[in-house]
């Protein structure tokens, strides 16, 4: 079963090719960490392959309606804009609305999901705070508390543990690690590789205006590949607690 599956995929923003035929599939139970240096072209890749913006070549969910897309892949842009002074828990319901029908009132299975999102992303004690009054990251929580509780077979999340603080960054990894190791699926642009290699299955490089690699952590992050797209040297080893990776100094 293939949850999202992009072959072909090429992308040209102003008259400038961001990045072309990009190709990749991803299963159930995957992690798919997208990395790259700015200006790659990850969230362009990312809006391409959900059919937010014109892009040439294939995507299996930018074919699909609508409704059908929201259905399958929950997406978590990189602004965090909440427009409506609404409560957080209203807000982590929108999530919902691709499984309602047009004027349906929330069902017992809607508000279990809500609760587990605010669970997930420890926000109970905030669920009657006015979502618009919330810090920075508490709004960053809430909106990946709405992704969640879409409940969709894979989340598309661009960036989503910018401006969080550490302990909240883990536990955000943390919590879409679990979600797939019960089989849902995650594709997530991040730049703390050092949290990638930790918690991501797989990696996605991108550079040069294409896809430079795609496999497991310490198959993709090379000292060659971090020297030529990257510009940095660092150390990456598997320790006792786990892969560990910090860069050291940037190579001219």
């Amino acid at each position: 079963m293939t949850l999202l599956s992009l072959s072909g995929l090429s992308v040209s923003l102003r008259g400038r090719e961001v990045f072309r035929e990009v190709g990749l599939d991803i299963g159930p139970g995957e992690f798919v960490g997208l990395i790259g240096p700015n200006g790659a072209g990850k969230t362009t890749l990312m809006r391409a392959a959900l059919g937010l913006i014109p892009a040439e070549g294939r995507s299996s969910i930018a074919e699909m309606t609508p409704r059908a897309r929201a259905r399958a892949a929950a997406w978590m842009p990189q602004t965090r804009e909440i427009a409506w002074p609404v409560t957080v828990e209203t807000l982590v319901m929108l999530g919902r609305i691709p499984h309602m029908a047009s004027g349906q009132r929330p069902t017992a299975q809607d508000r279990a999901q809500v609760e587990r999102a605010l669970a997930a992303m420890g926000l109970e004690a905030l669920r009657h705070r006015t979502a618009t009054r919330l810090s920075g990251g508490e709004q960053g929580r809430a909106l990946i508390a709405r992704a969640l509780a879409q409940d969709t077979p894979l989340i598309v999340a661009d960036e989503p543990i910018a401006g969080l603080d550490p302990a909240h960054q883990i536990a955000t990894m943390e919590t879409f690690a679990r979600l797939t190791r019960e089989g849902r699926s995650a594709l997530m642009s991040l730049h703390d590789l050092g949290l990638a290699v930790r918690h991501c299955t797989r990696l996605i490089l991108l550079g040069e205006g294409r896809l430079v690699a795609d496999g497991p952590p310490g198959e993709v992050l090379t000292p060659a590949r971090l020297a030529r797209i990257f510009h940095v040297r660092a150390f990456y080893e598997t320790m006792a607690v786990g892969p560990v990776y910090q860069s050291l100094e940037v190579i001219p």
